[in-house]
């Protein structure tokens, strides 16, 4: 390497800034020998020449298609390398890395319709695995009331994830679980017996498929099932009272772990 004046080349700066690469990328190529600059000024500063700016140019090149320094080093070097084949080589892993950037493209497309609608069915798909009592506008005014909530995104999460014959295991868990509460109470089960209290966890492995549910927030469910018009319309129409029996059996079993069901909060 000769000495030059700073005008026979271009500096370590000039050439960072015409290629796009960092002067740390530059410098690391110069010491393990990739792309050393043919001259240094009499106070030791590198400067590239033109032949060294169009070897630095081909590793840019390279480096953006995907080959690593070591495959770079062989395709500018060696006079034997098939650099056809390792081209193609190259290729086929981009190829595999689009298909994975494509899939997960179509992953963050479901997560934020689930996000954004809650169920990914159509209503044809909603009538059929939920019966026809469903209301396909429910998805819907369920987002707009809880849609800032913790629970929501667990839900999206978990409904992004699922298709028509996942929902269908959901459904027919929950359609169980109606049954065996009603033959329960049928049975004269009390709150607070292991029976009722099996039933409190199953119902909330059942709820799990939604989001998790802690004691606390299954007594305010409890709560709601048997304040609100519409659930407890649901459950009455199983068993009349089955929506009070329900909220006894939840409180009882959140007692047993010592919950005050009185003082319960959404946690």
């Amino acid at each position: 390497m000769r000495d030059a004046n700073d005008s026979d080349g271009l500096t370590v700066g000039q050439v960072s800034a015409r290629l796009g690469v960092t002067v740390r990328a530059l410098h690391h190529w110069d010491e393990i020998g990739l792309a050393r600059p043919s001259l240094r000024t009499a106070a030791g500063y590198r400067l590239y020449t033109a032949g060294d700016l169009g070897r630095l140019h081909r590793i840019v090149v390279y480096r953006e298609i995907g080959l690593g320094l070591d495959g770079i080093r062989t395709v500018l070097d060696d006079s034997t390398a098939d650099v056809t084949g390792a081209l193609r080589a190259q290729r086929a892993q981009v190829a595999e890395r689009i298909d994975r950037l494509r899939q997960l493209g179509a992953g963050l497309d479901r997560m934020i319709d689930a996000h954004e609608r809650g169920l990914l069915l159509t209503v044809e798909q909603q009538a059929t695995i939920f019966g026809p009592r469903w209301n396909p506008d429910w998805p819907a005014e369920a987002r707009q009331r809880y849609g800032d909530t913790t629970q929501w995104r667990q839900y999206a999460e978990r409904s992004a994830s699922r298709d028509p014959a996942e929902w269908q295991a959901v459904a027919d868990a929950v359609a169980g679980l109606d049954r065996a509460l009603g033959d329960a109470m049928d049975a004269g089960v009390t709150p607070g017996s292991p029976e009722a209290n099996q039933l409190v966890e199953r119902h909330r492995e059942v709820f799990a498929s939604y989001f998790p549910l802690t004691r606390e927030m299954q007594v305010c469910l409890g709560r709601m099932y048997e304040a609100d018009p519409g659930f407890a319309a649901h459950y009455d129409g199983i068993r009349p009272g089955l929506a009070t029996w329900f909220r006894r059996i939840v409180d009882a079993g959140a007692r047993a772990h010592g919950i005050d069901p009185d003082t319960a909060t959404w946690q």
